[in-house]
């Protein structure tokens, strides 16, 4: 898999700088920046010097100082300004991580070192976003809305942990690796795929939502099936051969996915996706061969097995716009003392603290949350899945319409084989009639030799008779081994014909005869149930979410500074602590969220419980239904071969039958000729 074609990547585009009255020359280097390395050096630069400009000059929103900025949002094309220096701050910003996700695209990676960097850049744009999200209102543009850059964060991380993945593979690490970096390149796309399915975002990113959502999701099962191809790999090398064919079949089942994913997308993905079905179908048809014929272990079921955990390699690189190394000497460190910005900091540390604290606990119950429901494998949305027997799949649809507009299908079909099979009788009878001649003439030779005894050998038999026995026997042969495909024929015939024939009949019968589940009214309440719980699970999901942002919202709008410059050094502590006081009540709600999660997980679990039977009874019930769909396509799709081979059947028997006929011509004369030669010995 080390030399797969790469996958596509996706970038950001620039935003456009407007209006700001700053020093011109400075303005224009730093956002007509070039498109490498170093125009993401000058961005920082300046990014840096902003931030020691806004720390001395009140330039903020509502400041004395404040001027008109102004930069393009990038989904509208729209000018947006803002009287806030922190805004130009947060348009370099997003900036910074745009350029290093271009440069990140463009590399091809097919080298260690492209690999490598690539990885780099990708990783210095989700720190480039995370600083923003963190740190920067996001009420300024739709672009640097919560919503977008945590999006651009997970794309952004994913990219990274792929040109890691790639490098991986391309340094033969042991597979059960291999398999967890590429599970958590699904981890992250499934992210932001969430993020690309929510209809607010959808509708903040436009037009590119469904380009960015197709990606997102072919790349999902792509990487899925990469990591259980490796999972398979893993098991191979454990002599698990049950288990190597259920994840082969596993990886094929999810390639096959991406690739209808993949419509529209460009050559280079239909080139990965063309040599990962080389790898992967190859895998997969040996293993099941070996596993069948040499090994027989029982292949178990998917779900049995453990799953496979990612593992994130990759992290986004965080940003220190007061990192001397990066952004220069402070040009403005002669304007005003820094202690009031220096105060502003440690509180600023105080609320960071605060949150990190919160986040921990948060990060903890969604893990525990997260491992719980991955474990249970419930689905609120199809949990019961009852409304799909309710209609005929479209794929069955599809040839029910086909065989409608084909009525003599069936008949054309039976009539073929018919006709074959009258060919065959006719074969088979002039080649028993040649070798009874040939039989009934060596039995008068012998009897002739009997009589004759010890007088003089008779003349030798016409010579053609020792042709017309090695020609029969020929054709005889390949008759022999005509009658077993046609025996073969026959029965595939027989097994697909009354399938066809139901799927040439009435619509209702086809539905008649498609399995559907049956439900007590106790399974229904135990459905109920289960269904109420899992809202409420969602419902607590919800809610900490809402606070979380209300908490992050109300910690990057808490600006002290103003108290801070008439507030004596010795009263900050004071101060501080005061001022966190208004973070308690949100930190109580999110406290009984956080409480309820076992209460709720315990009722889930009891209602799982009595879930189990009903579960396993419709699981039976779909299984039973698929199979059932993918015989009956499967008869359809058979239809055409058996007429193809029916037809090939036909010419291969009359072109044998006109053959025999001859030869049994022959077999007469040369019959004949001998039982005379016979009759003129005896009559001497």
């Amino acid at each position: 898999m080390e030399a797969v074609p790469r996958m596509p990547m996706i970038w950001l585009d620039l935003k456009e700088a407007g209006e700001f009255a700053f020093n011109a020359a400075v303005k224009k280097s730093a956002v007509s920046v070039p498109r490498d390395f170093e125009g993401c050096s000058t961005l920082r630069k300046y990014l840096g010097q902003l931030h020691f400009l806004q720390s001395r000059i009140p330039m903020g929103a509502g400041q004395d100082a404040a001027v008109p900025v102004t930069w393009t949002e990038i989904f509208s094309g729209k000018a947006v300004t803002h009287e806030d220096i922190k805004y130009e701050q947060a348009c370099v910003l997003y900036n910074l991580g745009a350029l290093h996700s271009m440069l990140g695209a463009m590399d091809k990676r097919v080298s260690e070192e492209g690999m490598k960097v690539s990885c780099t850049h990708f990783q210095c744009a989700a720190g480039a976003f995370t600083y923003l999200r963190d740190h920067f209102p996001h009420s300024y543009s739709v672009d640097m809305s919560h919503q977008i850059l945590s999006l651009n964060i997970n794309l952004m991380l994913g990219q990274a942990q792929e040109c890691l993945l790639e490098k991986s593979m391309l340094d033969n690490r042991k597979s059960f690796l291999v398999a967890r970096i590429s599970a958590q390149v699904v981890d992250y796309y499934k992210e932001a795929c969430r993020a690309l399915e929510n209809s607010e975002t959808a509708s903040l990113l436009g037009k590119i939502q469904k380009d960015w959502k197709k990606l997102v999701q072919m790349k999902i099962y792509y990487f899925a099936a990469v990591a259980h191809l490796h999972m398979g790999k893993q098991a191979e090398e454990q002599q698990k051969f049950g288990e190597r064919v259920i994840y082969f079949q596993s990886a094929l089942d999810k390639l096959n996915e991406a690739i209808k994913l993949a419509k529209g997308q460009p050559e280079t993905v239909q080139e990965a996706l063309r040599f990962t079905m080389d790898v992967i179908g190859g895998k997969y048809n040996s293993a099941k061969k070996d596993n069948d014929f040499i090994y027989h272990e029982a292949v178990p079921a998917l779900d049995t097995l453990q799953s496979v955990k990612g593992a994130p390699l990759v992290k986004a690189l965080p940003v220190n716009p007061t990192d001397p190394a990066v952004t220069g000497p402070d040009i403005f460190a002669k304007l005003v003392p820094m202690a009031a910005h220096e105060a502003s900091s440690l509180y600023s540390e105080e609320k960071a603290k605060l949150l990190r604290d919160v986040m921990a606990k948060i990060e903890a119950k969604n893990e525990v949350l997260d491992q719980f429901m991955d474990s249970m494998q419930l689905d609120p949305e199809t949990v019961d899945n009852l409304d799909m027997y309710n209609h005929i799949p479209p794929v069955l649809m599809e040839k029910c319409a086909a065989l409608s507009v084909r009525p003599d299908t069936v008949r054309n079909l039976v009539q073929s084989m018919q006709v074959l099979s009258g060919v065959f009788t006719d074969v088979e009878a002039s080649l028993k009639e040649i070798q009874d001649l040939l039989e009934e003439d060596e039995a008068q030779e012998r009897k002739l030799q009997e009589l004759l005894g010890r007088v003089p050998p008779a003349p030798g038999s016409p010579p053609g008779l020792a042709e017309v026995s090695k020609e029969c026997s020929k054709y005889v042969e390949l008759h022999e081994k005509a009658s077993f495909t046609n025996t073969e024929l026959h029965r595939a015939m027989n097994l697909h014909l009354g399938n066809l024939r139901l799927l040439g009949g009435p619509l209702e019968q086809v539905r008649a005869a498609l399995p559907t589940p049956t439900l007590s009214e106790d399974d229904k309440q135990v459905l109920q149930n289960l269904k109420r719980i899992l809202a409420k699970v969602q419902e607590m999901r919800d809610q900490r979410m809402s606070l979380e942002q209300q908490l992050r919202e109300m910690i990057q709008k808490d600006d002290i500074t103003t108290s801070l410059v008439t507030t004596d050094r010795s009263e900050m502590k004071k101060l501080f602590e005061e001022q966190l006081r208004k973070y308690d009540q949100l930190k109580v709600y999110l406290e009984q969220n956080l409480a309820a999660q076992e209460n709720v997980l315990k009722a889930l679990t009891d209602a799982n419980v009595k879930y189990a039977a009903v579960r396993k009874g419709l699981a039976e019930v779909e299984h039973k239904w698929n199979t059932t769909v993918q015989t009956l396509v499967a008869s359809y799709e058979a239809y055409e071969d058996l007429m193809k081979k029916s037809q090939e059947g036909k010419d291969f028997y009359t072109d044998l039958e006109g053959k025999v006929a001859k030869l049994l011509e022959r077999a007469r004369a040369t019959c004949q000729a001998s039982q005379a030669q016979r009759q003129q010995l005896l009559e001497r």
